[in-house]
């Protein structure tokens, strides 16, 4: 069976596609390369020993995906990670990510409707749930007003996706509710490379352990938390790929389920901007130069997942740890500015 993956060269996309290759599914890569490297399908095909086909593609142009959906045929379903993803710069070009999220998506369920592909896995995020009145999260929490425009459309495209499937009974979608993911596959071959000044956490601590950013910036330590600092639910990024294998798998082979599932993907613990910071010292043996500053537009004060019915219903959890977690990032950062 093909599993089309789109934002497919990316950092959550690859590590996913690396867990399709090993469950036995035929992947095709579509991504148009603005925030990942070609060279990515090569570090794919090394780890799994198996092909993977891969096409430059932006689904946000409407002929350019029906383009794509006409010469590839045969595909069964459909995992959509292609968008624009950094909260900061959504808050500072709000048009972009509107544009880039949404169209995309509705182009790939305009061609999952022609071409009959009844599958499809979103890659939804825990910024759904804005700053939750109850921690932990459980998928019955409710929506508050998302705290940034990237959030905004992950809501947006979560209701998209429930109208489509009530309107088009052939369609079936998962939304997967990622929480935050870090760390890099233990080959060291595939990780996080944002381009640029990274947005997230854990790429900004390892380019100022290796020297390239003169320091950290910690935004924010006034936070109504332990340590002042903001709080997320960090979660190895092997383990969120293995979810996206036990969905395809769910909607292919389980009957008398609903049409349109969503599941959180977190460990279930909450770990502070500081404690990520100390035990990336002590597992990898060194010191980092940060600086506090002032809180970031669109971060919430702490968020981390009840993953029970993840747990119960998908059969998953995860199993790596945040000390794992940041050994293979720092691994991959050595790995990367060595080539």
């Amino acid at each position: 069976m093909k599993i089309l993956v789109t934002g497919g060269t990316g950092y959550i996309g690859s590590h996913t596609a690396v867990e399709l290759l090993n469950a036995g599914y035929e992947v095709l890569l579509g991504d148009n390369l603005s925030n990942s490297n070609e060279e990515v399908v090569q570090r794919i095909k090394t780890i799994t020993g198996k092909q993977v086909q891969f096409e430059k593609i932006d689904f946000s142009d409407t002929e350019a995906s029906s383009n794509f959906f006409e010469h590839h045929q045969g595909i069964t379903a459909i995992i959509h990670f292609a968008a624009s993803k950094a909260v900061g710069e959504s808050v500072e070009q709000p048009l972009l990510y509107y544009r880039n999220n949404l169209v995309s998506l509705l182009n790939i369920l305009d061609a999952m409707r022609k071409h009959a592909i009844k599958y499809i896995v979103f890659s939804s995020s825990a910024t759904v749930y804005g700053q939750p009145d109850e921690l932990p999260v459980t998928e019955k929490s409710p929506f508050q007003q998302a705290n940034s425009p990237y959030g905004n459309t992950k809501q947006i495209s979560e209701e998209i996706i429930q109208d489509s499937v009530k309107a088009y009974e052939q369609l079936h979608a998962i939304a997967l509710r990622y929480f935050n993911p870090i760390g890099a596959h233990h080959s060291a071959l595939i990780g996080e490379l944002p381009l640029g000044v990274p947005n997230n956490l854990v790429p900004f601590i390892t380019q100022t352990a290796i020297g390239l950013r003169k320091e950290l910036l910690v935004f924010g330590e006034d936070y109504n938390t332990p340590d002042g600092s903001a709080i997320r639910d960090y979660i190895h990024v092997s383990d969120l790929a293995q979810a996206h294998v036990k969905a395809i798998d769910r909607m292919i082979h389980i009957e008398n389920r609903e049409a349109f599932e969503y599941f959180n993907l977190g460990t279930g613990t909450g770990s502070s901007v500081f404690e990520v910071i100390n035990t990336f010292e002590r597992v990898n043996q060194l010191k980092l130069n940060y600086r506090v500053v002032g809180r970031r537009a669109g971060d919430v004060e702490q968020v981390w997942a009840d993953t029970h019915k993840a747990n119960e219903e998908l059969g998953w959890k995860a199993q790596l740890s945040l000390d794992e977690a940041l050994s293979s990032a720092w691994k991959w950062e050595q790995f990367i500015r060595s080539i």
